[in-house]
C-alpha cells in the first residue's frame, strides 16, 4: 500500500529526517510512536502529499505522491488543529468526505446523503446530524471525523492522534472500531503517543525519531533498549502474559 524510498524532508534549513525507507503492506494496521519533534507528523504529511520532500519518493497503491493525495486516502487530523468556531454542522463536515465522489455536480445527491447518514448511524452520532460541530464532546468530534473519512470509501486510512483528548472508554471504542475496519480490508496507520493503548490493540509498531528506530510486533519492539533509543529516556517495560505495560517515558504529540 505504501512504499517510501530514500525520503528526506525539511522545514526551512532544518532537516527533519533523511533517507527514510519504509514499506507498509495492504491490509496492515500499524502505529507510529515517538517523542515530540521526532518527525512523525511530517512523515504522514509526506504520504498525504501535503509536505514535499527534498529527496526521495512516496508511492501509495503504486502511484507516486506529489502535490495532492490520491482520492483513496482518508485522513483524520489532530482535533487540536481544527478551527471549531467555523459555522458548520456535523452533516456538513461528514459530507466533505464525499466531495471527490460527486463528479461534476457541485452539490450532494441522494446517494451521498445516504452514505453520510449511514456513517453517522454506524458511529452512533446520527442524532447530532444538525448540531454545530463545536457543541460536541471530544469523543463525539473524533467520531465525526471518522465518519468523514469513511464516506470517502478509502483503501488507506491515516489518523493523527485519534485517541488524544478523549476518555478511556472512548479511546477503547475508537481503537476497537479501527480494528473492525481493518478486518474489512482497510489499511490503517495511526500516530499516537499512548504506548500502552497501541501495545494492547495494534499488531505492528513503528518506533520513530527522525528515522525508523525499529518496527515489528509490540512484544518485539517494546523493550527498554529500543524505547530508550526512541525517546532518549529510560522506559520501564512490565510484561505479564500477553499484557505489556510501559511507564516513566514522557512522549508528547508532535
Amino acid at each position: 500500500m505504501i512504499e517510501i524510498k530514500n525520503l528526506t524532508c525539511n522545514y526551512g534549513n532544518n532537516i527533519v529526517f533523511n533517507g527514510i525507507n519504509l514499506s507498509i503492506k495492504k491490509g496492515s494496521l500499524a502505529g507510529i510512536v515517538g517523542p515530540s519533534g521526532s518527525g512523525k507528523t511530517t512523515l504522514i504529511k509526506a504520504i498525504l502529499g501535503v509536505v514535499r520532500p527534498i529527496a526521495g519518493e512516496v508511492y501509495v497503491n503504486g502511484k507516486i505522491i506529489k502535490n495532492n493525495p490520491p482520492p483513496d486516502i482518508g485522513y483524520i487530523p489532530q482535533l487540536e488543529t481544527i478551527e471549531w468556531n467555523f459555522p458548520v454542522t456535523v452533516e456538513q463536515v461528514v459530507m466533505m468526505g464525499r466531495y471527490n465522489k460527486m463528479g461534476r455536480l457541485p452539490w450532494a445527491g441522494k446517494e451521498d446523503r445516504k452514505k453520510v447518514q449511514e456513517a453517522l448511524d454506524r458511529l452512533g452520532i446520527l442524532e447530532y446530524t444538525n448540531h454545530h460541530i463545536n457543541t460536541l464532546s471530544g469523543g463525539e468530534q473524533q467520531r465525526v471525523f471518522l465518519a468523514r473519512a469513511l464516506v470517502s470509501e478509502p483503501e488507506l486510512l491515516i489518523l493523527d492522534e485519534p485517541t488524544s483528548s478523549v476518555d478511556l472508554k472512548t479511546q477503547h471504542d475508537i481503537l476497537h472500531f479501527l480494528l473492525t475496519l481493518n478486518k474489512k480490508g482497510i489499511t490503517i496507520i495511526l500516530i499516537t503517543h499512548d504506548l500502552n493503548a497501541v501495545a494492547a490493540h495494534l499488531p505492528w509498531i513503528i518506533c520513530f525519531n527522525r528515522g525508523i528506530i525499529a518496527e515489528g510486533m509490540p512484544e518485539d519492539v517494546f523493550n527498554p533498549e529500543i524505547l530508550k533509543k526512541t525517546y532518549n529516556a529510560d522506559v520501564a517495560v512490565i510484561r505479564k502474559g500477553h499484557l505489556i505495560l510501559m511507564a516513566n517515558a514522557t512522549p508528547f504529540n508532535d
